[in-house]
């Protein structure tokens, strides 16, 4: 009785990881295989373990991901032009404590989305408020912030992540909105914050995207300042992934 009381209270606090490791040493009999303190040790780890592995749950529910993906499952093969050494070292996150930038371009296909999830998770685990964004639709949605009046609460919103991805930049060409928009980031991000841009287009290509020269002087001097390049080579991994598949 005196355990089902104290696995009760458990619940009521919130000990979750406390309850689980508690519950499962009574129900397996190893109460007696611990001391006293080697008990404690071991329910306080528990309850350790279960709120860090929620509060990476909840970090990964708020970066809205398009799909799962791992920094240990990356194909790296020398075709594909990816330095394994340097990638695992970005994985490591320390890009985001000196707040620089990653770019990822490639052509369709070679795992440019991939890669900058997996490192989006990875920055998730290290604590790291992250948010996935696919660029057009994230310039849709400031426009219609703009139109309802809802413009710099997005922006603020933006300013608060430690990490934010703007995933397929390029497809198409910067209407003036959408050029300052992307302008307001990058200076609200400069020295407080990175970003993992994914695209098509090699960076060369980029000021004829932003166009308006001086605000695609301003723009790119803060975006590549500081920044790792990762340019994808080779063929398409969906298409090699289907071919292995059948």
């Amino acid at each position: 009785m005196m355990n089902e009381s104290t696995l009760t209270k458990m619940n009521h606090m919130k000990l979750y990881g406390m309850h689980g490791a508690f519950k499962t040493a009574i129900e397996t009999g190893r109460t007696d295989h611990y001391t006293f303190d080697q008990f404690m040790a071991m329910v306080i780890d528990a309850e350790w373990d279960d709120r860090k592995n929620r509060k990476i749950g909840r970090m990964v529910n708020n970066a809205r991901f398009h799909y799962k993906s791992s920094v240990e499952d990356i194909i790296y093969d020398d075709a594909r032009n990816i330095n394994k050494n340097k990638l695992l070292r970005l994985a490591e996150c320390s890009f985001i404590g000196k707040n620089e930038n990653i770019l990822i371009t490639g052509s369709t296909g070679a795992g440019k989305s991939y890669i900058a999830t997996a490192l989006g998770y990875q920055a998730c685990i290290e604590g790291y408020r992250t948010m996935y964004f696919n660029t057009t639709k994230l310039f849709a949605k400031l426009k219609m912030a703009k139109a309802d009046g809802s413009y710099l609460k997005e922006l603020a919103k933006l300013e608060r992540q430690h990490l934010i991805i703007l995933d397929d930049f390029g497809l198409q060409p910067l209407d003036n909105q959408n050029r300052m928009a992307l302008l307001e980031i990058i200076e609200d991000r400069n020295g407080k914050g990175s970003l993992i841009v994914t695209s098509q287009v090699p960076i060369s290509g980029w000021y004829d995207v932003i166009g308006e020269k001086t605000i695609a002087d301003a723009i790119l001097d803060r975006l590549i300042h500081q920044s790792h390049r990762i340019e994808l080579a080779g063929e398409s991994m969906r298409k090699k992934r289907k071919v292995i598949s059948e």
